[in-house]
């Protein structure tokens, strides 16, 4: 089921790097939602003084499927319920309070926005890609390389061949010994990490199944990989050390990734867990005694 609601999220992060007439009809929506839920593409494009072909070129550059899906998402962020009230930044000096509701807010906006903006034929692309893949191989580098080794040991759980790597000559390394069957998973919010790109580069060239995580918009990472997954690009409060947001998104979208191909696989999955628990709860039980 796609999420009726997003579109207003997608054209503001999205609308720098769009066509010059695109652009114009993008600020028309963005300056006038409630007007262009009730026009045509003929009406949208006279109205920003454009046309109505480059209205539905707007809806592909979206990722959308025609200008009726994109009313659909605008009328649903018109009428939105209960949402947070955008992000609030630290100020200096502040009682701890209101730090932890401040961040409490952003984490909680970070993960609505990610759920409005993710692909869902992306994610059942990938879905499908790591349920049949033999190996699946993880990459990032700084912050998003925590988001590795956390999708590493996910996946370890429920028995699915998995790797990160911290340094990237052996990343580059492994990839060139990949096998027909395996998966590799770049990450990398900004999406133009060198080090990503490069894996990624190699990775097609031996002809294997690539994957990003990256922001919303378009990128270097994303354009490389044959299946794009975004999350909302999450504004960061002053203190951006580790990335906040950006890695609570990330590791959102890699637990929605690791539990539908855990649900594709649910029986052995299940089995699988309870014997990683039991190892685990052994060895603790040993060291104990």
């Amino acid at each position: 089921m796609q999420h009726t609601s997003g579109a207003l999220l997608i054209i503001k992060e999205m609308i720098d790097a769009l066509p010059p007439s695109e652009r114009k009809i993008a600020e028309f929506i963005l300056e006038f939602p409630e007007e262009t839920t009730s026009l045509t593409a003929s009406q949208l494009g006279e109205r920003s003084k454009t046309s109505s072909a480059a209205v539905i070129r707007l809806c592909k550059s979206l990722g959308l499927k025609g200008f009726q899906q994109l009313k659909i998402k605008i009328a649903g962020d018109l009428h939105k319920k209960d949402q947070v009230d955008g992000y609030r930044d630290i100020k200096p000096g502040e009682p701890q309070s209101e730090v932890i509701m401040k961040m409490t807010n952003n984490s909680i906006q970070t993960l609505k926005e990610t759920i409005d903006v993710i692909d869902k034929n992306e994610l059942k692309k990938a879905v499908k890609a790591i349920t049949n893949g033999e190996n699946i191989h993880f990459f990032g580098v700084g912050a998003s390389n925590i988001i590795a080794q956390d999708a590493q040991l996910k996946f370890i759980r429920i028995n699915k061949h998995a790797s990160a790597f911290t340094d990237f000559h052996m990343a580059i390394m492994h990839v060139a010994n990949l096998k027909e069957n395996d998966v590799v998973f770049g990450i990398s919010f900004s999406g133009n990490t060198y080090e990503v790109e490069k894996v990624l580069e190699l990775a097609n060239k031996k002809g294997v199944t690539t994957i990003s995580l990256t922001k919303l918009g378009s990128s270097n990472v994303a354009s490389l990989a044959k299946i794009a997954l975004k999350t909302s690009t999450s504004r960061e409060a002053t203190f951006r050390s580790g990335a906040t947001s950006s890695r609570l998104a990330q590791l959102h979208v890699i637990d929605i990734l690791f539990t539908c191909v855990a649900n594709e696989l649910y029986s052995d999955a299940i089995q699988h867990i309870d014997e990683t628990r039991e190892a685990i709860r052994s060895i603790r039980n040993t060291k104990e005694r």
